[in-house]
C-alpha cells in the first residue's frame, strides 16, 4: 500500500462534502434545524449514538483520502470517477431541492422524487467512486461500514418525519422509494 499525501489523493474526490458544508452554511440555524433530528426524538442508546459512529467513519475516510493516491488514467480510475459524478451530481439536487423547500413542508421535488434519502445514496456513490478510483478495499470497507449506519439513520429520520409530517409523509413514502427508484 503507497500512502502518501500528494495532490492527486482521494481528497480531491471527498472535498465535495466540505464544499457542501461551505455552501449549506449560509442558510444557517435554518439548515441545521432541518438536517438533525432533537434528541429528544432519539430514544435508545443505539439511536442516541449512531449518527456519531456514521460521521466518525466518514471522517476516518477523510482523513484516510488524504493520504490515498488515485490510480489515474486506468480503467479502475475511470470507472470510480463515473460513480463519483452520479454521486456528485445527486448530492448537488438534492442540497439545492433540500434548502429550496420550505421547512414545514416534505420535500417531495427534484431528487427527492427518486429517493426519500438522495443525500445517502450520493455520499454511499461518491464514497464508493472513491474507493474504486484510488483501488482501496479499505476505503471500500469503510464505505460499507458508513452505509450500514446510513440505514439506521434514515429508518429513524423516516419514524421523526411520520411523526413531524404525518400522513403527509406517509404518503411520500408511498410514492418514492427509500433509496432510489421509480416514482409510484
Amino acid at each position: 500500500m503507497d500512502l502518501q499525501i500528494g495532490f492527486w489523493n482521494a481528497w480531491i474526490f471527498m472535498s465535495v462534502f466540505i464544499i457542501q458544508m461551505i455552501i449549506v452554511a449560509f442558510p444557517g440555524k435554518l439548515f441545521k434545524k432541518r438536517t438533525h433530528i432533537p434528541s429528544s426524538e432519539r430514544k435508545t442508546v443505539f439511536e442516541k449514538y449512531i449518527s456519531f459512529i456514521a460521521n466518525f467513519f466518514w471522517f476516518v475516510a477523510l482523513a484516510y483520502s488524504v493520504f490515498l493516491p488515485l490510480h489515474l488514467n486506468t480503467s479502475w480510475f475511470y470507472s470510480g470517477l463515473s460513480i463519483f459524478i452520479i454521486g456528485s451530481l445527486i448530492l448537488m439536487f438534492a442540497t439545492i431541492d433540500f434548502m429550496s423547500t420550505q421547512e414545514n413542508q416534505v420535500i417531495q421535488k427534484g431528487v427527492y422524487k427518486y429517493s426519500r434519502h438522495p443525500m445517502y445514496l450520493s455520499t454511499f456513490l461518491i464514497c464508493v467512486g472513491t474507493g474504486i478510483a484510488a483501488e482501496s478495499f479499505i476505503f471500500l470497507l469503510l464505505t460499507v461500514i458508513m452505509v450500514i449506519c446510513f440505514r439506521y439513520e434514515a429508518l429513524l429520520e423516516e419514524k421523526y418525519c411520520i411523526t413531524k409530517y404525518q400522513g403527509l409523509y406517509k404518503e411520500y413514502m408511498k410514492i418514492a422509494p427509500r433509496w432510489f427508484g421509480i416514482p409510484k
